[in-house]
């Protein structure tokens, strides 16, 4: 039995197929909302690398882009296609293309609704890479002058002013590392080299914080050093001096933010492009079934699937076992051999 079984008359073929037409080159349009929601996503993602642990996660927009650009593609020509289909004799010449067409269309349409499940399971992946990208980033805050490092500390501190956050998941995060350089400590004060001394490391370590987590609402000069000294703890101005929340959750945040929108966005078109597929597959049948009847002026039946959900699994589970049998040599070492019977009525 069919699934989703549908009459259609001659007038009602040709509507289906100027309306998918129409629908065809709006997905053209969906197709390049997203290459663009990729594009944005990645530029997003480009800002702030210096402090992620991979890119990994860059798999996200590049799927989005290719997306993007595979709709406009195959949705072009789709269009194309669909205005043919209203005529029978011009369907001839599409007939052949049609299943290919519509393999490759859901596979598309697949790939979208992955993208949009991605941007939402994305989360977890992007909290750990955010988490070790901006413990290291701290780590080498110092290394001005080394290749490879020396914008970190411009990174670090556009971000802590930016997203008005500090350290990883909080400013003590800066209280366990030598965020400044040896080359401004004076090596000749007593007080340098006996913190120095007293670290199992030989680092510079102190209850201090960067400029750039203090905190721009406050009302008084920023207090960055000593913070963890019972003066300063007591003082009302302590929960105003730094800002108290740690760029890890700040940027993580942003992202899922963009995230989620560019997920509903996405799913939304999934939804779209679904529709469009489903209306091919109908015309399709439709028309299949004219050209079996011989009238194009009669009705003819429409579907999705053929056959039911099992029985065409069934069929196509057969279809690829028996694949590989064409291809097999039948070890039998009288196959050439003739028999006598047909010995028999050769003629003498």
């Amino acid at each position: 039995m069919a699934v989703g079984k549908v009459t259609f008359s001659k007038v009602e073929r040709e509507k289906l197929a100027e309306v998918l037409w129409l629908l065809n080159w709006i997905s053209v349009v969906t197709g390049t909302i997203l290459f663009g929601l990729g594009l944005f996503l990645r530029v997003e993602i480009h800002k702030w690398q210096e402090v992620m642990s991979e890119q990994g996660i860059l798999y996200v927009p590049d799927m989005l882009i290719t997306t993007g650009l595979a709709a406009c593609c195959i949705n072009f020509f789709g269009g194309k296609i669909c205005l043919d289909c209203a005529d029978t004799n011009k369907f001839l010449r599409w007939k052949l293309v049609m299943m290919p067409y519509i393999i490759c269309t859901f596979f598309f349409t697949s790939c979208v609704l992955a993208g949009a499940l991605m941007c939402y399971g994305i989360r977890s992946q992007m909290e750990e890479s955010l988490f070790m990208g901006l413990r290291n980033a701290m780590r080498y805050y110092k290394d001005t002058d080394t290749p490879g490092r020396c914008n970190l500390k411009r990174t670090v501190d556009l971000l802590q002013i930016q997203f008005q956050c500090c350290g990883n998941t909080g400013y003590r995060d800066w209280f366990h590392i030598q965020w400044i350089s040896s080359r401004y400590l004076d090596m000749s004060s007593s007080a340098v080299v006996d913190r120095m001394r007293s670290n199992v490391e030989g680092k510079y370590l102190m209850d201090g914080v960067p400029f750039s987590c203090c905190s721009t609402f406050s009302p008084w000069p920023c207090i960055q050093h000593h913070l963890s000294t019972s003066s300063t703890q007591d003082k009302q101005s302590q929960q105003l001096n730094l800002w108290r929340r740690g760029c890890r959750q700040a940027l993580l945040d942003h992202y899922t933010g963009i995230m989620q929108s560019i997920g509903l966005t996405v799913l939304l078109i999934w939804l779209f492009e679904l529709l469009v597929l489903t209306g091919v597959r109908y015309l399709q049948t439709a028309m299949e079934n004219v050209l079996r009847l011989g009238d194009p002026e009669s009705e003819s039946d429409g579907w999705i699937l053929e056959n039911s959900l099992a029985e065409t699994a069934r069929s196509n589970f057969n279809i690829i076992k028996n694949l590989g049998k064409c291809y097999q040599v039948d070890d039998d070492p009288n196959i050439n051999v003739p028999t006598a019977a047909a010995e028999e009525e050769l003629p003498s």
